[in-house]
């Protein structure tokens, strides 16, 4: 193994698994001897672990890689690598001369980097993007990259298999395969023991997580109560649940753990039915008020968010209309909200045109964003007088007298501080809010 290249930086873009994976790779690559740096400028060789999931996303990794390169120029001893989505589906781009990686890595393939950086150091580009039924990186301790020493992910499963129409992920990330629950719950243990108050259970789905092996046979419903046993001091959060895999038997198991948090996000992309044909999302509109009903009914103080995409292939005005209906009806605490942008190799981009003018999604988009404050804004105001407890994950960035932290239903909350350690909970009384945040005082 070579001992040249000692000091690694990863910067991550994308989702909350892409940042799951770069302390998987931070793990990896300790233990091969190298150092992980918490600045480019420190480092001997640069990862970018990369996000395919929306054009304007992939375009920003783009840009940052011509940045690297020039700062490439000035020390030429600089290796640049490529890991995650984008590497396994712009494998040629990356490579070529006007961005001309060292190394490109896709998500199953991280155990390879110790070897794939020595063959980088002997000046050979190197590639594997080799997608795995397999690998899960189950048994690996992930580095907590950047952490607060509160709150951790715990990656629970890998790959997708709805094949939503507009979607890379099941091209970049593989078949779904899950995790051994014995690994979760040490993992998630020696966190709590570490320290750490909260952890969120990932997978791109995570409702489709199954582990059967002679007769231990766990769904997510018991995975999530196995984790949520291990301390009531211990906040379980998941992402992300898909609507037509929402059991009743997940929300039962959530009402009756009080440390399991009372927010779930639920991504509807559209309101309109037609369009949740189109896109093969595997539900209805109906179906997924049924779902949000059935939330409301057996966790009535459960926030509810959500992901909406404005524009997509033949969208009509009365189909977004649809969107921001159901949004009312609904009244999310919050939302990702996107305009549609075509993906390469999805069934949107080879069977639909993307016929919708820029300027109209850029108009539908306004519209939902419009709503969503005014719907964040509302159901913030509601919670003044209330007293939540919070989870202190630390200082306000806008006054050091400040602290900060989240309620189970994923809100944040800012107050006075009273010196009170990072981890510890306190009950908040809320006395004004904006549409993004909550303010309020300590209760003792």
């Amino acid at each position: 193994m070579s001992k040249l290249i000692k000091k690694i930086y990863i910067e991550t873009y994308g989702c909350q698994m892409n940042f799951s994976d770069s302390e998987i790779v931070g793990s990896i690559l300790q233990k091969a001897g190298h150092e992980i740096v918490l600045s480019e400028k420190e480092a001997d060789i640069i990862f970018v672990n990369t996000c395919s999931i929306r054009d304007n996303a992939e375009q920003r990794v783009f840009k940052r890689l011509r940045e690297f390169r020039s700062l490439r120029k000035k020390n030429n001893a600089i290796k640049l690598g490529v890991l995650g989505c984008m590497a396994e589906r712009l494998k040629e781009a990356l490579t070529e001369q006007n961005i001309a990686v060292d190394l490109v890595a896709g998500p199953d393939s991280y155990r390879s980097l110790p070897d794939m950086l020595y063959q980088v150091e002997t000046g050979v580009k190197t590639v594997n993007v080799l997608l795995s039924e397999e690998e899960t990186y189950e048994e690996i301790d992930p580095v907590r990259l950047g952490s607060n020493g509160v709150s951790a992910f715990i990656s629970i499963m890998r790959g997708c298999e709805n094949f939503c129409a507009y979607c890379v992920v099941p091209y970049t990330r593989g078949k779904e395969r899950s995790r051994n629950p014995e690994t979760i719950v040490n993992e998630a243990k020696n966190l709590f023991e570490k320290g750490y108050r909260e952890i969120t259970l990932l997978g791109q789905n995570v409702n489709s997580y199954a582990w059967n092996e002679s007769e231990n046979n766990v769904n997510f419903s018991r995975l999530i109560e196995l984790v949520a046993q291990i301390s009531p001091l211990l906040r379980i959060r998941f992402a992300t649940s898909h609507p037509k895999d929402l059991s009743n038997d997940l929300l039962e198991i959530i009402c009756k753990y009080p440390n399991i948090c009372r927010s779930i996000h639920l991504p509807v992309q559209s309101g309109s039915n037609t369009v949740l044909e189109r896109m093969k999302r595997k539900y209805t509109r109906e179906w997924y008020k049924d779902r949000i009903t059935a939330i409301k009914t057996y966790i009535p103080d459960c926030s509810i968010s959500t992901d909406i995409i404005a524009g997509f292939c033949g969208e009509t005005e009365e189909e977004h209309q649809d969107t921001l209906d159901l949004m009312k009806w609904v009244g999310y605490e919050y939302a990702f909200m996107f305009k549609y942008s075509e993906r390469e190799g999805t069934f949107a981009s080879k069977k639909y045109l993307d016929d919708i003018l820029d300027d109209i999604k850029s108009k539908r988009l306004e519209e939902i964003i419009q709503l969503q404050q005014t719907l964040s804004k509302q159901s913030n105001q509601k919670d003044i007088g209330k007293i939540f407890e919070v989870l202190i994950e630390g200082i306000s960035k806008r006054s050091e007298d400040q602290q900060f932290g989240r309620t189970s239903q994923n809100k944040v909350v800012v107050f006075n501080s009273n010196n009170q350690p990072v981890g510890s909970y306190v009950n908040v009384k809320i006395i004004s809010c904006t549409p993004a945040t909550l303010k309020g005082e300590i209760i003792h």
